[in-house]
């Protein structure tokens, strides 16, 4: 009888053994008192590379730094000498191009016929993805407490900023009446500031209320046509043609605050053509009934690259945004079970475009 053979027979492998490690989801390993590896399951072999001896496989096993190595050969040896066990809860391991991370556990396998310990067992689990999104859970709860925060900075600076921006408004009109010059152009400025801050804190406030305002369904034209009226002003001051394509039987929809929504993304189109252009607003039913409402402009676009992060909070392309109108854009419209994103279009300019259910699927 081979040397596997007398320890195949002294660890007790069966066929039924041999197919439950094999089915198992985690990696299996086991090894004689010499390190050498007797039996690996599928699992194990996708996260090492199995060789003759197991601490030679854990060679590339290392701390999540990368830097700190574990002396596999005298962490194995003293298992199995002390007939203990031992996990290893954080271990980064390079699967081809990648590093998994991933958690050990050694243990010694109890002596069945002899008082000496015949091998031992390995079990090799891939973490990578709950670490993942432990990472990912831990990051949206920083960004609750940031939204928190800033909810609570935004209204305490709501009310002095409403009194200095009065108190501005009157000086300049007493330098007025007074005709100086330099004093008005210096208040101006100082209400252009001030006027960017209350636009700010109102921004944060929205963001971090996280409700619905009141909503009833109407049409999805209706809506549209409001936020044209409410930005009719610039349209006005500007040489900016806006064109409008609405599809026959669009169906009802939440209100709510899809006003705003539009309202923003009409405001950000004009702002994106500074010297004229054409913004062509158009509606139509998606194959699932939903509403697709698009907003395409001539403007300048955006970097390719941006098309995701301009909807994070405070990520802006402009000289003077604050970052948030997109993205309370994005909260409002997702609250609505939509979506909302962005592109370039071919023959330049930018497409935003809107996808919100309609009633029949809320």
């Amino acid at each position: 009888m081979s040397t596997q053979l007398r320890v195949m027979d002294e660890l007790n492998f069966e066929a039924l053994g041999r197919t439950v490690i094999q089915t198992l989801p985690i990696g299996v390993v086991v090894f004689d008192r010499s390190l050498r590896i007797v039996e690996a399951n599928a699992k194990a072999t996708e996260l090492i590379e199995p060789g003759q001896h197991i601490d030679q496989s854990l060679a590339k096993c290392t701390s999540p730094t990368g830097k700190l190595k574990i002396d596999w050969t005298a962490q194995l040896q003293k298992i199995l000498s002390e007939g203990s066990s031992c996990n290893f809860d954080c271990v980064d391991v390079m699967s081809g191009k990648e590093t998994r991370q991933t958690r050990i556990v050694c243990a010694a396998i109890k002596p069945t016929h002899t008082q000496t310990v015949p091998g031992g067992i390995l079990l090799i689990e891939d973490i990578t993805e709950k670490a993942n999104l432990q990472k990912e859970l831990a990051g949206a709860e920083r960004l609750a407490t940031i939204g928190k925060l800033a909810s609570k900075v935004a209204h305490e600076l709501n009310d002095p900023l409403d009194g200095i921006l009065r108190y501005i408004n009157l000086t300049a009109r007493i330098v007025e009446q007074k005709q100086l010059d330099k004093p008005k152009e210096y208040l101006g400025r100082c209400r252009e500031g001030l006027m960017r801050m209350v636009q700010i804190v109102s921004e944060l406030l929205e963001f971090s209320r996280g409700i619905h305002a009141s909503a009833k369904y109407v049409e999805i034209e209706q809506i549209v046509e409001d936020a044209i009226r409410a930005m009719e002003a610039k349209v006005e001051a500007s040489n900016i043609q806006v064109f409008r394509n609405y599809a026959q039987g669009t169906t009802k929809i939440k209100s709510g605050n899809l006003f705003q929504v539009f309202c923003n993304l009409i405001k950000n189109a004009f702002d994106a053509m500074p010297d004229g252009g054409q913004l062509r607003i158009s509606i139509h039913l998606a194959a699932d009934n939903a509403a697709v409402v698009e907003f395409r402009d001539t403007g300048c676009g955006f970097p390719p690259e941006h098309a995701e992060a301009i909807f994070e909070p405070f990520f802006t392309t402009k000289d003077k945004g604050s970052g948030l109108g997109l993205a309370i854009c994005k909260d409002i419209v997702e609250r609505y079970s939509g979506h909302i994103s962005a592109k370039n279009a071919p023959e330049g300019g930018s497409i935003f475009t809107v996808y919100l259910p309609s009633a029949d699927n809320l």
